[in-house]
């Protein structure tokens, strides 16, 4: 019946038919995909967000390596491969990004996918070569466009190329927060604060020191997505269906390889055992996992800022974060920490994606992982999302942090943690003692001691001494520090 009435308007010029094996169906006239991305649409209207387009730029270049290969080899006419890789080009640079119709989650292991490339480079190739989209006589989407290839070793070989790409600008956006905090660090290297251990009160520091400990955690992130781009690099291109290398001449096979590794600048080598990385995507579990814990710096980070920045009169107070636009409809000047937040659940986005990985690799079967799509999705976002994120919250949040000093000193003033710097002079058990006449009576740690006896005001002074505190070491001691 669709066929039926759509045959008058094919006249009319509006619609070409197209054939595959399940039987012909009518396709708009001026669009450059075909019938199998036609079914794909029809399939699959779950997200309603198409492919990443990262994947679809390094489908290109595994494209525009296979034609050039092919072509050099004589596997497919010189003219064709030559109108190949210019469409590959085009496209790579932007053009007729509108063609890639898929919708990101599809069944079919990425076939969909590759079938959408294949039959836009074809019909943009044919345009190049004179003839009118649709005429796959002159450059067919399979027979040429994907000759040598099968979705199962040239999506993978994709894949690891678009989250190379993606890599390199994440791990230098927590570079450069690493810097932003070590630089805070230096700001606030003498400004006392009250630390905190399962929300208590707990032993002062300065507040540069707990910059430096973030800026520790995200240095090592940083060093774990630097490296995680070797984990990358082995390619199944080559292996075809399931590995094997069925339909693709060993010439191809070691030549592709090698001019993508040229068109790419990666350091791309050609597995030497393609059923692996065909069927196992443990590679890209492992990835994730790397992104999920670099996630888990960040939220934890964030969190910390939101706490210290609480109130402010309200809460702890203890921190400023930049105010970067107004924070309620119905409460006049009331300012959220909006960056953090953004930071913290972009976080907790990737980590849900890393679970959404983790059972993609794990419900591959055989020789191929019929999931895979999922898995291209959720790491490339979580590459896309957490580097922008890192970025926005090192630039609009961390760059500008200030501490309020005052409300820092009353706090610590108020606390009687101060108490354990006598431990190692009266004992636990008089120091606990002394803490608790503190609390109860009003008194700070300093005045409590002195009023027992047991130490001299200069004594008292020298134990007592906050910037001590903050040190390794026994405070009053000579050389305090050795234990």
């Amino acid at each position: 019946m669709e066929q039926d009435s759509k045959e008058g308007a094919e006249h009319e010029g509006k619609y070409r038919w197209e054939s595959d094996s399940l039987g012909k169906k009518a396709i708009p006239a001026d669009v450059y995909y075909g019938i199998h991305t036609a079914r794909a649409m029809e399939n699959f209207p779950v997200s309603g967000r198409p492919v990443n387009r990262h994947l679809i730029a390094a489908l290109m270049l595994v494209k525009k390596a296979a034609a050039a290969v092919n072509g050099k080899l004589g596997l497919i006419p010189a003219a064709v491969a030559d109108a190949v890789v210019w469409a590959c080009d085009e496209i790579a640079a932007g053009a007729l990004q509108d063609q890639f119709t898929v919708d990101a989650l599809q069944g079919g292991a990425g076939t969909s996918t590759n079938m959408n490339a294949n039959e836009v480079v074809a019909n943009l190739a044919i345009e190049r070569l004179g003839g009118q989209k649709g005429d796959y006589g002159l450059v067919h989407p399979l027979n040429h466009v994907n000759c040598c290839q099968s979705t199962n070793d040239v999506y993978p070989t994709a894949l690891r190329i678009a989250a190379i790409r993606l890599l390199r600008p994440l791990s230098e956006a927590y570079a450069s927060l690493q810097e932003a905090l070590q630089e805070k660090e230096r700001e606030f290297a003498d400004t006392l604060k009250l630390g905190r251990t399962q929300l208590m009160d707990a032993l002062p520091m300065m507040a540069g020191q707990g910059f430096g400990a973030y800026a520790k955690a995200v240095s090592r992130d940083r060093w774990r997505l630097y490296k995680a781009e070797e984990r990358l690099r082995e390619i199944p291109l080559g292996g075809t269906a399931i590995g094997t290398g069925l339909g693709a001449p060993r010439a191809y096979s070691c030549q592709v390889a090698e001019m993508l590794r040229d068109l790419t600048g990666l350091g791309l080598a050609q597995s030497e055992y393609p059923l692996d990385p065909t069927q196992n995507w443990d590679i890209f579990v492992e990835v994730s996992g790397l992104l999920k814990a670099a996630a888990v710096t960040l939220l934890k980070i964030a969190g910390d800022l939101r706490l210290l920045a609480s109130g402010p009169a309200g809460g702890i107070g203890e921190y400023a974060l930049p105010a970067v636009q107004a924070g309620s409809s119905i409460m006049p000047g009331k300012v959220n920490p909006v960056m953090a937040e953004m930071a913290g659940l972009t976080a907790m986005r990737v980590i849900a994606n890393d679970a959404a990985i983790t059972l993609a690799a794990a419900g591959g079967q055989l020789e191929l992982n019929a999931f895979g799509p999922l898995i291209a999705d959720s790491l490339l976002e979580s590459l896309e999302i957490l580097r922008r994120a890192v970025e926005l919250f090192e630039r609009r949040c961390v760059r500008g942090i200030a501490v309020n000093e005052a409300v820092c000193r009353a706090h610590l003033q108020r606390s009687t943690v101060l108490a354990t710097a006598l431990v190692p002079h009266l004992g636990y058990e008089l120091a606990a003692e002394i803490a608790g006449e503190a609390s109860r009576e009003g008194k700070t740690v300093e005045q409590a001691a002195l009023e027992r006896g047991l130490l001299t005001a200069e004594q008292t002074a020298r134990i007592l001494n906050p910037l001590e505190v903050t040190k390794p070491g026994i405070p009053g001691k000579s050389g305090r520090n050795t234990r």
